[in-house]
């Protein structure tokens, strides 16, 4: 089997998800799709008519986020009309996902170029579901909408979630907290270093002035005891009546009657609403030497696990250890981590469950101070991962997250 390279990885910087608030909020999410597209062509001097595929993440395919954002930013991008386009879902590790699915084309043989990647306009997203809500519609939730299913299956809110998860794990609220600030100070300190610089491409308005082009989301001031004195997120969402007295709470309690959900994710330890894009560019080795292109990494192995729906985020730590498997490694031998932060009990039972050197975990900051782009962040996290590794010279690089339905996608590089 063939192997897979990757040659080169950008970003946009997150903007705040805020409608009228962030930096990026006023743009198509074509237009940030299109910007990393362009970035990574002309970087690498790339002849778009070669490209045979672009798998692309958005997680919320609707209104400007539906029609194949990953066709037509291409076309929006300037790239050549033969290089045909696709768009996956797979809630939060659709990015991911892109860049294992063009992998995996590369690898079978069957194409030599994919540009892989994920775009999310959380602002966007926020705006339609309030315009949704104004007109009556009821929450989106998790549910699959077949009464006897999601009696099998229940599946409740992330946030409430990951508050049961460390209610069972008995992670304490303070344990979560020095994580979350652990985050800003590493974030703050990767700023100010350039550690993203190699990466990070700024995003222009459609006059060419610069609409941003640096992290809008990270708040460096941050202390523990201004952590501390935020207020639970999600306890008043907990027993907020879903229809028919179903609630968050008996939702969780249906699997796991005996759990009394202590309270302990906010905004301070939970991950940014954010807008944001990344796109890789993964190519065979025939076709990186045919081109001149000096390949950065290469896929040593992916995986994808599927873990109980109604706790919903605890998918990483076995698909870590799938993918290790795969590989034929073990955790000693992995230089560089990336867990996404969706809420920190995330991160923590992760490193916990693996008894992982927490110097190695999200070594330059995660979600909770830099945000998470829904569809776009783990197109985003392997390419710091990769980033990681050339600053460290160190080898191997395993990047994994959780996902709604209780899944996650994870994926090892190796830097060359």
């Amino acid at each position: 089997m063939a192997e897979a390279y990757i040659i080169d990885a950008v970003r946009t910087p997150r903007g705040v998800g805020k409608p009228g608030k962030g930096a990026l909020s006023h743009l198509h999410p074509q237009h940030l799709a299109a910007t990393v597209m362009k970035a990574i062509a002309e970087r690498n001097n790339l002849d778009t008519g070669t490209v045979d595929d672009i798998i692309w993440s958005t997680s919320s395919q609707v209104g400007k986020q539906g029609g194949d954002l990953g066709r037509m930013a291409a076309l929006a991008a300037g790239y050549n009309i033969t290089a045909s386009g696709t768009t996956l879902d797979r809630f939060c590790g659709g990015g991911i996902t892109s860049v294992n699915l063009a992998a995996a084309t590369v690898m079978s043989g069957m194409e030599d170029c994919v540009i892989a990647g994920g775009t999310e306009m959380m602002s966007f997203t926020a705006a339609n579901a309030a315009a949704e809500a104004n007109a009556g519609f009821p929450p989106r939730l998790m549910g699959s909408g077949n009464a006897a299913l999601d009696a099998l299956h229940p599946q409740s809110h992330q946030g409430i979630c990951g508050d049961a998860i460390a209610t069972i794990e008995g992670i304490s609220r303070e344990a979560l907290d020095a994580l979350a600030l652990v985050s800003q100070q590493r974030a703050d300190v990767a700023i100010k270093e350039g550690r993203f610089n190699k990466s990070v491409v700024p995003v222009l308005n459609e006059d060419g002035t610069v609409a941003l082009d640096h992290e809008e989301f990270p708040r460096p001031e941050t202390t523990a005891e201004g952590l501390a004195s935020l207020k639970p997120a999600f306890a008043a969402m907990m027993d907020f009546d879903l229809g028919g007295g179903m609630t968050f709470r008996k939702q969780i309690n249906r699997r796991y009657p005996d759990v009394d959900i202590k309270p302990v994710h906010h905004a301070g330890n939970s991950s940014g609403v954010v807008d944001g894009a990344a796109a890789l560019l993964i190519t065979s080795p025939t076709y990186a030497e045919k081109h001149g292109l000096k390949p950065r990494a290469r896929i040593v192995a992916y995986a994808n696990q599927g873990d109980d729906p109604t706790l919903m985020l605890n998918a990483p730590v076995p698909a870590a250890k799938k993918v290790l498997a795969k590989a034929g490694l073990t955790k000693e031998d992995i230089d560089v981590w990336e867990i996404n932060e969706a809420f920190a009990v995330v991160a923590e039972k992760f490193i916990r469950d693996l008894d992982l050197d927490r110097a190695k975990v999200n070594i330059n900051g995660g979600a909770m101070a830099l945000g998470h782009p829904i569809g776009a962040t783990g197109s985003i996290l392997i390419g710091t991962a990769l980033d990681e590794l050339e600053r460290s010279g160190g080898r191997y690089g395993l990047v994994t997250m959780c996902a709604a339905g209780g899944m996650a996608p994870a994926i090892i590089i190796e830097r060359l």
